[in-house]
């Protein structure tokens, strides 16, 4: 097995042959620590951090970009992106994710071109490829650069040298766009994401750091860590979280015993293949 210095001299070797970068940075474990590294391997003046803002990222998610850019000393910008006008995003299909990515890549381009870097740089990590994630096809059309996956970086590895660079996003629960919350097929609307932030946001205000509301219709789906579960069933506790969803306009409002599922959403994707192969 590689060790973590290699992998973090090899990703370093991909950032210096890159010289001038764009980091698209979400403010996740992942793209926090590729931006990390770009500053530390390049110089903040060889790198910028471009954060593509929409309905579909967390305010919370959004402030928290803003002070780590800043804390990392590198010149953030602002992105509003328009996935939201694309009509085969807001129908969110099983490959939405490459809507999403394909417009943000798209502008990244043009801000390539505008600025005088040399390539666009993303988070994703070598086990991203073991995961349904389409996104990864927009950004290969692009030729956006995974120096952390080109590197063989697990997310294991990034969390342990996140703790090592003294990075406070080591541990951070992963925290996907809003709209990954929403059963595909249902429509994406700036209401059901507001719905959806607002029911995480009471979640993690009762102690609950780790959660997903995860949307179907009028039911809102809670998946919270195993450990978690017998502090959800506590009367007074599932009386609050029942009451609050549902004043935030769920009219069902369900506990999911299975626990939580990073990317819970694709179960249904693999079910169907299984369904065909029958």
């Amino acid at each position: 097995m590689t060790s973590l210095d290699e992998k973090l001299a090899k990703m370093q070797e991909i950032l210096r042959s890159l010289k001038r970068v764009v980091v698209a940075f979400s403010a996740g474990v992942d793209s926090t620590f590729a931006l990390k590294v770009a500053v530390d391997t390049l110089g903040a003046v060889n790198v910028v951090a471009v954060t593509a803002k929409s309905d579909s990222l967390a305010e919370a998610e959004f402030l928290e970009a803003v002070k780590l850019a800043d804390q990392l000393g590198v010149e953030h910008v602002i992105i509003e992106t328009r996935e939201f006008d694309n009509p085969d995003y807001r129908a969110n299909p099983a490959n939405r994710c490459y809507y999403c990515r394909s417009e943000l890549y798209e502008r990244l381009d043009t801000f390539l071109v505008e600025r005088g870097l040399c390539a666009a740089v993303s988070g994703i990590n070598a086990d991203d490829y073991a995961d349904w994630r389409p996104g990864i096809l927009a950004a290969r059309e692009h030729g956006v650069r995974a120096p952390c996956a080109e590197a063989g970086m697990t997310k294991e590895d990034i969390r342990a040298l996140s703790r090592r660079l003294g990075l406070p996003t080591f541990d951070k629960p992963a925290m996907p766009c809003l709209s990954s919350r929403i059963q595909y097929g249902e429509e994406i609307t700036t209401e059901k994401l507001k719905r959806i932030e607002r029911s995480e946001a009471f979640l993690r205000s009762l102690g609950f750091r780790e959660c997903r509301v995860r949307h179907h219709h009028n039911l809102a789906r809670i998946e919270l860590p195993v450990s978690d579960l017998d502090r959800a069933m506590i009367p007074e506790t599932r009386a609050r979280i029942d009451a609050a969803l549902r004043e935030y306009g769920y009219q069902y409002v369900a506990i999911d015993l299975r626990g939580f599922r990073s990317g819970s959403m694709n179960e249904v994707i693999a079910f169907g293949e299984r369904q065909k192969g029958d």
